[in-house]
Parts: C-alpha cells; structure tokens; sequence
C-alpha cells in the first residue's frame, strides 16, 4: 500500500488542513492514518519519490491515480526506494472548475505547510525528489521553496506553472534542486485554453501573477532556463499526448517494452507496446528512468 501526505480537510473540495497527516492505503475504503514515526521510519535509508496530483482531483480520486501510477515506476527497488502520494485540497466543489483562478495560491499555501513537515519526516532520507502533475508543480516547487533539505530531483509533468517559472516566481526553489526533468506536449488541450485563462484571472485574483505566459507544460521552460534543467522535454506531436493522459491510469495498463524511456526527437513511434494507458506507462517510465539516473 502506498504512503500518503495529506493536507485535506475534506473528501471533496474544502479548506486546506491547519496540519499535515500521513496515512496508508490504496483506495478510500483502506486509508488509515499512520503515526509520522512510522514513515520516518520507512522512509531511513531509501531514496524517497513525493509524487503529486493537479487540480481539481478529490481525496479518493488521488489516492487511486497516485497509488496505481507508482505500480507503473520501473526501476524502482523496494529496499531502496520508496514512492510517498500528497493529497492536497485542489478540486472544485462548485462549478465544475471555475474556481480554478483561485487554486494556484492555495497550492502555495499548501507548499509552506508541507515543506518544514518534509524537513522532519524526510531527514533520514537517503534523498528526496518530487514528481507532479498539472497545477501540483506549483505545490511541489513552493513546497521546495520551504524546505532546507537538500533535494536531488523534481520531475515536473505537464506543468500549470508559467513558462517563466524557474527563472522567476520559483527561482529559489530551482536552485535547491539538483537536477529538474519536464515533460511537455504541444498537444495538451487543456493548457493550450484554460491556462492561460485562468493565470488571467489569476492575475487580476492575486498580486504577483504574471499576465498570458504559457505554460511549462505546453511550451517547455522558456529560453535560458536554469543550467539544472536536463533536456530533452518536448514530447512528439504527433503523440496527440493531451492534458489526461498523464496520471489517469487505465487499469488494464502495461509497462512500456523498453526499461528506460526518454523523450525522442519529433516523428518517433509510441515508445511502448500501444496498449491501454500506454501514455500513462511511458510517464511513468520517464519519471522513473530520470528518477534512477
């Protein structure tokens, strides 16, 4: 079963928590609260992978997304390595989504109570990166942004973050970390229109927004990003790799056939057996394989 932080109040929607928990399960029927010793406990010694979720995904549908996507790492060896869900309150109880304008600042909220409760749960990590995906790279990164512990990878999956991001608002955080990994795709549907719309809003919402970037996830980080930012990032277009095709695991999905997978240059074949979810598998298996490097 995987492990899981929580800064939820509620099931669906809500406030962010005043506190962090931890739990243990790999559906809602099965989500226990764990006592933080016992992940210190787990986590001594390994190589710890935090993985995140985005916007508008309850509590049940991230413990299922994240617990199912962390069987698709390759790679991964138990005496060495564990995978660590964060649940955080980024789903919408009202307008199927419209309040979208007003999540970023709660993820970075949500950042700054997660990150000193990382420093102490994580210390006795062998190391700690981060993976997410959508609007869970604003969590991640302001989650950084908060923690003295060193990091050595952030993987970021179609990222609901500026273009400008690691040079900018998140500067900080990026030079924290060793190395960063994105996997972006010109055909997310999703960042190609409700992105820029909702950063907009955003903007006129909440100070320090900047006005119409694209996003990291669509476009890739802008020119002369951080010397710790590994390329290549820009998944084929002819992948039609849309916004939903990350973490939403079909459950009849396979591991790619080949071990290790990077992103190819454009006009490359489907890196897999083309199976159900195989999108979902190769995120998986380019989280991993950076992971590993």
């Amino acid at each position: 079963m995987t492990q899981f932080i929580d800064v939820r109040v509620d099931s669906v929607g809500g406030p962010l928590a005043k506190s962090v928990s931890v739990y243990q399960g790999s559906s809602l029927t099965d989500y226990v609260s764990l006592q933080p010793d016992q992940v210190v406990s787990a986590v001594r010694g390994r190589n710890v992978l935090v993985g995140t979720h985005g916007f508008n995904v309850n509590r049940a549908n991230g413990i299922d997304c994240l617990d199912k996507w962390s069987k698709l790492l390759l790679q991964f060896d138990p005496a060495l390595d564990i995978f660590l869900g964060l649940l955080w309150p980024g789903d919408s109880t009202w307008a199927h989504g419209l309040d979208y304008a007003g999540e970023p600042a709660l993820a970075d909220q949500a950042g700054k109570l997660i990150g000193p409760f990382l420093d102490h749960l994580l210390v006795g990590a062998a190391s700690v990166s981060f993976s997410s995906h959508s609007l869970g790279a604003r969590v991640i990164l302001s989650t950084i942004q908060n923690m003295n512990l060193k990091i050595r990878h952030a993987i970021i999956l179609a990222g609901a973050v500026d273009d400008n991001c690691l040079t900018g608002e998140f500067q900080t955080a990026a030079h924290k970390i060793g190395e960063i990994s994105i996997l972006s795709s010109p055909r997310d549907e999703v960042l190609a229109w409700a992105f820029p719309l909702g950063n907009f809003v955003s903007g006129v919402m909440a100070a320090g927004h900047p006005w119409w970037h694209g996003a990291l996830g669509r476009s890739g980080p802008q020119q002369l990003w951080p010397d710790n930012v590994r390329a290549p990032f820009m998944i084929p277009d002819e992948w039609a790799y849309g916004h939903h095709h990350y973490l939403q695991v079909d459950p009849a999905a396979q591991n790619p056939t080949a071990a290790r997978v990077d992103v190819p240059a454009q006009a490359n074949p489907f890196p897999s057996n083309g199976g159900p979810g195989w999108q979902q598998t190769f995120s998986a298996a380019f989280a991993s394989t950076r992971f590993k490097a």
